[in-house]
């Protein structure tokens, strides 16, 4: 009896020492998540202080007009962040245009469409598209797209649209081949990958059930993709289109290529503009005195608003979604 009660309280000394480890080893793992996740805020908190403290004294000099004109002239030290801002946001809403019905739809085809065969092939092309260096988007866009762009699309719709009321000023003007929606074009094209490759990977974790039961009831491909997978995806489908949003406002230097670089709002897509991402690249290196640097800070400072203000409101409508889902 002495030694079973002996060999008992062993057993219970080791469990309580292996108890002591395990929790010894829970809270090293929870304080070095905690260190990790508090590291990511101290990034974020240094990063939003740098370009306060640097932008001050552009909006100091400037004040709110900083951000409604359109002036940007260094000899003069006067700087205005419209021209800019508008070109962030309307070749980011153009790519957008272009790239989430096709991005959606190369997803629906690989899903649904594709032979067997041939899917494997076809996502990694894709989804290789996002591999290329922005800069070889940017050499490509500027002496094959663009040129081809000029002659083939820009001539032929400047002469169709002229004398057309708001049209012809959208697409009037001199066919340059560079522009703002050659940029857009381009940007669709990188941000591409992004949308079909988190759509596919959303599109096949819908239940193989419910789509056969669709197509039992006699509905067509299309209608089982528009009422019951598009439905069931939809939340993955905006998160994918927000991430290449993301990915489209912060785009430097393939814009810089082909976008113009001119410091103008202009009523035509064709002609030349600028973003917020490309200015700071073409001009960082120029600025010499402290209030052309702080504009270009400030720049800075309101591209990363906008980013925010943008993932922000994708997060509510991704949980407005989820909301409407459970329902």
């Amino acid at each position: 009896m002495a030694d079973i009660a002996l060999t008992d309280e062993t057993d219970l000394t080791a469990r309580a020492r292996t108890t002591r480890r395990a929790g010894a080893g829970d809270a090293r793992f929870h304080f070095l998540t905690w260190l990790a996740a508090a590291l990511v805020l101290l990034i974020f908190a240094g990063v939003i202080t740098s370009l306060v403290i640097g932008s001050v004294p552009a909006f100091k000099a400037f004040g709110f007009g900083f951000l409604t004109t359109e002036v940007w002239s260094p000899a003069r030290e006067r700087f205005g962040a419209l021209a800019s801002i508008y070109g962030t946001l309307i070749t980011s809403f153009l790519a957008m245009l272009v790239a989430v019905p096709v991005g959606i739809g190369v997803a629906i085809f690989l899903t649904e469409l594709c032979p067997r065969m041939l899917r494997r092939p076809i996502g990694i092309a894709i989804e290789l598209l996002a591999g290329i260096p922005s800069i070889i988007y940017g050499i490509w866009g500027l002496f094959v797209f663009a040129p081809w762009f000029q002659d083939h699309v820009q001539l032929p719709v400047i002469n169709a649209t002229q004398g057309i009321p708001v049209i012809g000023t959208l697409f009037g003007g001199a066919p340059y081949g560079i522009g703002v929606i050659t940029a857009s074009l381009i940007l669709s094209i990188m941000i591409l990958p992004f949308i079909s490759a988190v759509t596919r990977d959303v599109f096949e974790t819908v239940p193989a059930m419910l789509k056969e039961a669709t197509y039992g009831l006699g509905c067509t491909t299309w209608e089982v993709m528009w009422r019951v997978v598009l439905p069931f995806a939809r939340s993955g489908v905006v998160g994918g289109a927000m991430l290449a949003l993301g990915r489209a406002l912060g785009e430097t230097m393939a814009v810089t290529f082909v976008i113009g670089n001119a410091h103008k709002i202009d009523s035509s897509l064709f002609a030349p503009g600028t973003t917020i991402s490309a200015t700071i690249a073409n001009e960082f290196t120029e600025a010499t005195s402290e209030i052309y640097t702080s504009s270009l800070i400030s720049l800075g400072l309101i591209l990363f608003f906008i980013t925010f203000i943008v993932l922000a409101c994708a997060q509510l409508m991704l949980r407005q979604l989820e909301k409407q889902a459970g329902k």
